[in-house]
């Protein structure tokens, strides 16, 4: 089938290179001709693994292309609208800009029978106020949530976990147009379908809310366990060990109760505070009061792992070298959206620790928004005379690879601070270490 796809950002890039690469015709829209140039040329413009191989694949074979010509719209069955929805400047609500412009672009190169397919996250309510722009054209809105973790972007666009069309519906049925539409998606969507994923046919609102409603659940899963933390470190109790044993509930569950520095990126934190705001627009943000909470307790481990930190090093990080492990909000990808890890470095830097930042992916993305930090490719010039270091990225090179024994034998201080609870404390402390965890004794 022969499909568009309007933004190639994170999400859309993926999404097309991966239609590709199960057989269909994509072409890639996009404003940026810096990054248009890129994809044409079958260069990531961004670390996430597998992209590159199914970039390269997609080129090569003639089925993937990119433009930042509108009309090469035109002749699409599905055209997939995947644009940012960043947090509005000064508020919380989601900006919807970029999706209204993507698809009023669109507008004059709809044929009958086509399907606009959203992917953005955005608030309840959108599908159903540009639906009736698409239909004016004789085409149909369809409504269709990516769930994509960064790490595994591509897996999860090829091999999805559930994939979920909201559709015109009356009286929670879809409608003919409806029934429609969802039949064309399950052709686009066959080779995982015929795998036994899910394809869970709905209205609009439930489609939208699904979205936002299970980014709400991780991120309130999260802020939990290190809302324990926070009990646990004035109690001396374990919380690493009290979430494996709670996790052993299936009602439960392990993951995501990881404590540590918490949660960032570009998803997880704006999602919740434009699900806040949306409720309150509805009447209804009694409802969704917690998830205040939750960005709350979210933001104050990163004050946690800063004041750790400067306790460790005697009450003052000033003139003090602290190594920083990581970069990017979580491992394999290089993306700094709102990172906790980045936020701490620039805090430690603030306090006037001489930060030495060092990340597998991220210190490009990361040089170019704090210029101020010193950056270090190298693992072992970042931990060379360091009094402190702190782990905020749980990267497999930090996690399993550093052996304390190594870092002990650069480093000026033995002061290690765990901002991911990655490391195994009792081996850092056997090489000497004095070891500080998050919500760990």
């Amino acid at each position: 089938m022969r499909l568009s796809v309007v933004g190639c950002g994170y999400l859309g890039a993926v999404h097309a290179a991966a239609m590709a690469s199960i057989g269909h015709e994509v072409v890639g829209i996009d404003v940026d001709e810096r990054k248009i140039a890129s994809l044409s040329k079958g260069e990531a413009p961004f670390f996430e693994p597998g992209l590159q191989e199914i970039l390269t694949e997609g080129i090569a074979s003639g089925r993937l292309s990119f433009t930042t010509d509108m009309s090469a719209a035109q002749g699409a069955k599905v055209h997939f609208v995947g644009v940012g929805t960043p947090q509005q400047a000064g508020g919380h609500a989601a900006d919807l800009t970029y999706v209204d412009a993507a698809v009023d672009g669109l507008l004059p190169f709809l044929s009958e029978g086509d399907i606009v397919a959203g992917k953005s996250t955005v608030p309840v309510g959108t599908a159903a106020r540009l639906a009736p722009r698409v239909a004016e054209r004789g085409a149909v809105l369809v409504w269709n949530p990516e769930f994509l973790r960064e790490g595994w972007a591509v897996q999860d666009t090829v091999d999805p976990d559930r994939l979920v069309a909201g559709v015109p519906s009356e009286d929670g049925k879809p409608t003919a147009d409806g029934e429609r539409t969802a039949e064309v998606l399950r052709e686009v969507y066959h080779p995982s379908i015929a795998k036994g994923t899910p394809f869970i046919v709905t209205d609009y609102a439930t489609a939208e809310l699904v979205k936002v409603s299970a980014n709400a659940f991780l991120a309130t899963k999260i802020s939990f366990i290190n809302a324990i933390a926070e009990i646990a470190e004035v109690t001396g109790a374990d919380v690493t060990t009290l979430a494996d044993a709670i996790g052993h509930d299936a009602r439960i569950g392990r993951r995501f109760l990881g404590a540590g520095i918490g949660f960032g990126g570009g998803c997880l934190p704006k999602d919740i505070r434009a699900f806040s705001a949306r409720a309150e627009e509805l009447g209804r943000g009694e409802s969704v009061a917690f998830l205040r909470e939750i960005d709350a307790i979210n933001l104050r481990r990163r004050d946690r792992a800063v004041e750790l930190t400067t306790d460790a090093l005697g009450g003052s990080v000033f003139e003090k070298k602290v190594a920083v492990l990581g970069a990017a909000f979580k491992p394999h990808s290089d993306d700094i959206r709102d990172s906790p890890a980045l936020d701490v470095a620039v805090r430690l830097h603030g306090l006037g620790a001489r930060v030495t930042l060092t990340d597998p992916a991220a210190i490009e993305n990361a040089r170019r928004i704090h210029p101020q930090l010193t950056y270090e490719a190298d693992l072992d010039e970042t931990l060379r005379d360091a009094d402190a270091v702190i782990v905020v990225t749980e990267w497999d090179e930090y996690r399993r690879e550093l052996s304390p024994e190594h870092a002990a034998s650069l480093a000026r201080g033995r002061v290690v601070v765990d901002g991911r609870n990655c490391l195994d404390p009792v081996a850092w402390r056997a090489a000497g270490w004095t070891y500080f965890g998050m919500g760990r004794p």
